[in-house]
Order: structure tokens, then C-alpha cells, then sequence
């Protein structure tokens, strides 16, 4: 179920609310939220939701048997992140390791790829924060296995985030305050993201997807693939963004407040500072769980180089099973070290629109290699975009009439995707919660109109 279908808006969320906010007790409100997250989870697809209670149990024995047995907690620690891993590892790369080893050796070895869970890479990880910041000691045990299991299967994070870690709604889970503030705030939360995914990353998908689908290469020349590469940038930021929005309006809803996971990426003046805007909560996770325990920049060059190639081969792998995304981590592992070692002071004292321009240009080829998966087109599209060869827009035009329409929000896509003056931001911020509540119901209004008018409704985390 995605947050912005109309059996979400206008079931799912009203029903979840209603049978909450009466509640008394903490335990009551608790188990609304439990039994809501299982059925949001397997709405679509029950045969997954044995995969997410056995990742949660797994999670839930290791926290007992570490506290029960300290002197054997490593043990303990280490089996828990084999099952764990290996859960991952069985439905989301057995077959694509079986395939490429079945390539290397010449083996006539035939895996059958299983069907991925719904958000199995966020709930894994969340779970392995919770085992592994038990074992350092950074939080306490927690003994009731549907508390735990709440945790691991929130319905505004499950499927695409933002990672929470235990740590993060450790107090909230037991003794959370709700207040009408957080209500509405979480409202007017939810209603932004909705209408970055469904006015503004739905129109520019369908530009990406039209131009990328285009058959003939003598007709979608150079220009229309720089285009679908701009379109692809602003879906699968407002996109991706929209839903952390939406998930951090829905968590303030019922009193959690989540960590940001985007704030203004491509404002970035360097990849590195990219990645500390982009998708924050995975890029913290890696950061503490892999890259400073391999000993992080506090080592020799040669070996934090390693570090920082091994972090972002994983982190290309994290997001699927296929060379492109592998690809596309170790982009940026070099890029990142390229920077810190060559070119980052150089860049420093450039002026702040060409080192905008590099970073905003680097990151938007970033996601060619993201989004392609067949390496051929890949291949074919890289080249046709650097061929410089024309594209015949009257011919595509023919082929996709709505596009002109769709691409008259690409610039309102580059325009709004800056963070707004101070002045303004300071002022909406004085506006009374009642006419903003007001300002977002009618906000919510349009984007109802618009899913109204549209079956067109695509959402690219989906799949990791």
C-alpha cells in the first residue's frame, strides 16, 4: 500500500486514527499501531510477513540471549547478524551471486531469484542497529517482543525509511506525549511530502520514462537523453524525499519523531556534502556500523581508501542486485576520494555556481548509472548523450504528445528543490496552525484531484 493511494488517504490512515487517539492506555495505543503495521505490510503481499516477524524474532532472541549469557554476548552477536544478513542475502542476492559465479566458472548452475519483501533492506537494518547497539552497550534490552516487533514494522518506515534506529525511539515507545501540535504539524508534514511525490515526482517520471523508452536513436538524440537525465534527478529526489516527508509526518501523527533523511541535496557545492544531505539515515548507518569500525579516516591512506571503497560497494549494493548499482557506488567512492585527495581545495576556491554546477552535474550522471540496469542501454545511452547528436522533437513530440505539458515542471522542480529564504521560511512559520492546517487541506485536496486523474502513480524505493 503506498501512502499516497486513495485506500490510504481515505481508509487505511482515518481508520488507524480513529481507533487511536481514544485510547487510554499506552498498551492499547500501542497495540493499534502493531496490528495496523502488520496489516499495512501485508496488504499487498501476506507471504511476506512471515519474513519480517522471523527477522524481528531473530532480532528479539539475539537482545535476550546477549544479556542473559554477557560472557558469550560476541557469539551471540555474530550468529544474529549471520541470520540476519543471510535472510537478506537468500531473497535479495542469492540469485544474482549464483548467476555471476554460474558466469565465472562456466557451471551450469540455475538458482531461481525469490521474490524480494517489501522493504526487507530497512527493516534488516534497523534490526541489526538494534542487536549491534545492544552489544555496545548503547541501549537497553528490550524484553517485550511486540514492543520490539512495533519497532521493526512502523508503517510509516517500513517500506522506504527513514532508517530508525532503536536508539532513536528507545523512550517514545513507552512513554511518548501526543499532542494536538505534533498532530497537526505531522499533518502538514505528510501533506508536503504527498504533494512532492504525486504533483511533482509523478509528472517528471513520466518524462524520464518516455524518453528512455524511446525506440529509435536517430529520433531521441542527445537533448532528450540530458533531458530524461534531469527528469530521472528530480523524481528520484522528490520521489524518495516526498515519502521520507510523509513517513516523518505520520510518525509525529502518533507522537515519534524521526530523524530528517534529505535536507536540500542538491544544494550540495561538492559530492561530499551531497552525501551528507542525501539520504542521511543510510549514509549514518554505514558511516557507524562499517566504515569506522574498519578503523575510518584514523588509519593509513592506503588503508582508508579501502575503507571508503568497501562502504560504497556496499552501499551500491544495498539498494539492489545488479552490476549498475555496484557501479554506481564505486562512482562515488572515487569521486569522494578524488575530492578529499585532488581536487577539493582547487574546488573550494571556485565561485559558488560552478561548484554547484560540478556537483549538480556529477550527482545527475550518478543517477544514469542508477537507473539503468541492462548495461548495454547503459552503454548505448552514455554514448548517445556525449555524441552531442540532435534529437528530432517533432518525431518525439508525436510519440509522446502529453510531454510538452510534463516538462513545464521541470523547472518548477529545479526552483523548489533550493531551501526557501530565511524571510519566507520565518514567516509561514508565524502563519497560526489553523490557516496552515487549512493551507494543507487544500493542498491535500489538489493531490486527491490529481491521483483522481491519473492511475499514473510510480515509486521507485519500492523496490529495494
Amino acid at each position: 500500500m503506498l501512502f499516497s493511494s486513495l485506500s490510504f488517504l481515505f481508509f487505511f490512515l482515518p481508520v488507524v486514527l480513529l481507533l487511536y487517539y481514544p485510547l487510554r492506555f499506552r498498551r492499547w495505543r500501542n497495540g493499534v499501531l502493531l496490528a495496523a503495521s502488520l496489516l499495512f505490510y501485508s496488504w499487498g503481499e501476506p507471504r511476506f510477513l512471515p519474513v519480517l516477524l522471523a527477522a524481528a524474532l531473530i532480532g528479539w532472541l539475539g537482545g535476550m540471549v546477549m544479556s542473559f549469557f554477557p560472557k558469550q554476548k560476541k557469539c551471540f552477536l555474530v550468529l544474529s547478524l549471520v541470520l540476519l544478513l543471510g535472510n537478506l542475502f537468500l531473497f535479495k542476492y542469492l540469485g544474482f551471486a549464483a548467476e555471476n559465479l554460474a558466469k565465472l566458472f562456466g557451471l551450469p548452475v540455475a538458482v531461481k531469484t525469490l521474490p524480494l519483501p517489501l522493504g526487507i533492506s530497512f527493516f534488516t537494518f534497523q534490526i541489526l542497529s538494534y542487536v549491534i547497539d545492544l552489544y555496545r552497550g548503547k541501549i537497553r534490552l528490550q524484553k517485550n517482543p511486540l514492543r520490539l516487533l512495533l519497532y521493526v514494522s512502523f508503517f510509516p518506515q517500513l517500506i522506504a525509511g527513514p532508517i530508525v534506529r532503536y536508539q532513536t525511539v528507545e523512550e517514545e515507545l513507552v512513554c511518548r506525549q501526543e499532542s494536538l501540535e505534533d498532530l497537526a504539524a505531522g499533518f502538514q508534514r505528510f501533506v508536503i511530502g504527498l504533494a512532492k511525490k504525486v504533483l511533482l515526482a509523478n509528472s517528471v517520471a513520466w518524462i524520464a520514462e518516455s524518453l528512455y523508452a524511446g525506440g529509435d536513436p536517430s529520433v531521441y538524440g542527445s537533448a532528450a537523453l540530458w533531458l530524461a537525465m534531469l527528469a530521472y534527478t528530480l523524481q528520484i529526489y522528490y520521489d524518495f524525499s516526498g515519502y521520507s516527508d510523509m513517513a516523518i509526518g505520520l510518525g509525529q501523527m502518533f507522537g515519534f519523531h524521526f530523524p530528517e533523511n534529505f535536507r536540500h541535496p542538491y544544494a550540495a557545492l561538492s559530492v561530499t556534502e551531497f552525501w551528507r544531505r542525501w539520504h542521511i539515515s543510510l549514509s549514518g548507518w554505514f558511516r557507524d556500523y562499517v566504515y569506522i569500525p574498519l578503523g575510518g579516516n584514523r588509519v593509513s591512506r592506503l588503508r582508508w581508501i579501502r575503507n571508503l571503497m568497501i562502504v560504497w560497494s556496499l552501499t551500491g549494493l544495498w539498494h539492489g542486485a545488479s552490476w549498475n548499482f555496484v557501479l554506481w557506488g564505486l562512482y562515488y567512492g572515487i569521486l569522494l576520494i578524488l575530492e578529499k585527495l585532488i581536487w577539493g581545495k582547487a574546488l573550494e576556491k571556485l565561485p559558488v555556481v560552478l561548484r554547484w554546477l560540478y556537483t549538480f552535474l556529477i550527482i545527475s550522471l550518478g543517477w544514469v548509472l542508477f537507473n539503468l540496469t541492462d548495461f548495454s542501454v547503459l552503454l548505448d545511452v552514455l554514448v548517445r548523450m556525449f555524441r552531442f547528436s540532435p534529437s528530432n522533437w517533432s518525431m518525439i513530440l508525436a510519440d509522446s504528445p502529453d510531454l510538452f505539458n510534463k516538462i513545464l515542471y521541470v523547472p518548477i522542480g529545479l526552483l523548489l528543490m533550493f531551501p526557501l529564504p530565511k524571510k519566507l521560511t520565518d514567516r509561514s512559520d508565524s502563519f497560526p496552525t489553523a490557516l496552515r492546517c487549512g493551507l494543507s487541506v487544500l493542498l491535500l485536496i489538489l493531490c486527491v484531484i490529481w491521483l483522481l486523474s491519473s492511475s499514473y502513480n510510480p515509486f521507485i524505493y519500492f523496490r529495494f
